[in-house]
């Protein structure tokens, strides 16, 4: 196997490693990349420093380094979980959206749910983030709240709810839904006796989830 050897800037030593980018910014990213890996195969039972270390093919010292160890990583991953739909989801640079609330989240929750069905590797996260309770996954899952909290409000811009609805307890509950079918689907192809398997399946839970934002929002 082709490989690489990455000095050490403090001693000048170089050790045999695989083949990544020779700069910082890569080999954050190969770091990163290995241990969200890592996290979504095994879990934090696997889950280290040297593990990562090995899976990136780096010196461990380099994730101390780049993400001030373990924590950091964590973090970052959590972040990218409540981020990974910007990539998915369409912003409204054109007057894609309508100009009332129900219009946003309507499009948003279906948007989410299908962003969510295209990304196996999350869902997995997801299914286990909500199993476990350590302080290692309370970590991850109060960074990746966060970032899908701040998501929600910068796609709101200045469109305002109706008055008397509690926008964060009800969005929280619809996108907790969301991922729960999604998941679901993913286990066992369904949820409380309702197919999640085909197209036309979610078809029928779009149109559900549809409804009851309008019924809320109007």
């Amino acid at each position: 196997m082709l490989q690489i050897a990455e000095t050490n800037t403090e001693t000048g030593s170089a050790s045999a490693q695989v083949v990544r980018p020779r700069n910082r910014a890569g080999t954050e990213r190969a770091i990163f990349i290995a241990a969200r890996t890592l996290l979504a195969e095994e879990g934090f039972q696997g889950f280290g420093v040297n593990a990562v270390a090995r899976r990136a093919g780096c010196d461990k010292q380099l994730i101390y380094r780049y993400y001030g160890g373990l924590n950091g990583l964590i973090d970052a991953i959590g972040a990218d979980l409540g981020n990974w739909v910007k990539d998915r989801i369409p912003e409204d640079t054109g007057g894609m959206f309508l100009l009332t609330y129900g219009d946003l989240m309507e499009k948003l929750a279906i948007y989410f749910m299908d962003a969510l069905r295209e990304d196996p590797l999350v869902c997995k996260i997801v299914a286990w983030e909500v199993s476990q309770d350590t302080p290692q996954v309370r970590r991850l899952t109060e960074s990746r709240t966060k970032a899908l909290a701040k998501w929600l409000d910068k796609m709101r811009g200045s469109l305002t709810p109706p008055k008397g609805v509690d926008v964060a307890t009800t969005n929280a509950i619809l996108f907790a839904a969301i991922q729960h079918l999604v998941v679901s689907s993913a286990v066992s192809g369904q949820f409380a006796g309702i197919p999640l398997k085909s197209e036309k399946d979610w078809e029928k839970v779009a149109s559900s989830v549809r409804r009851l934002v309008r019924a809320i929002y109007g």
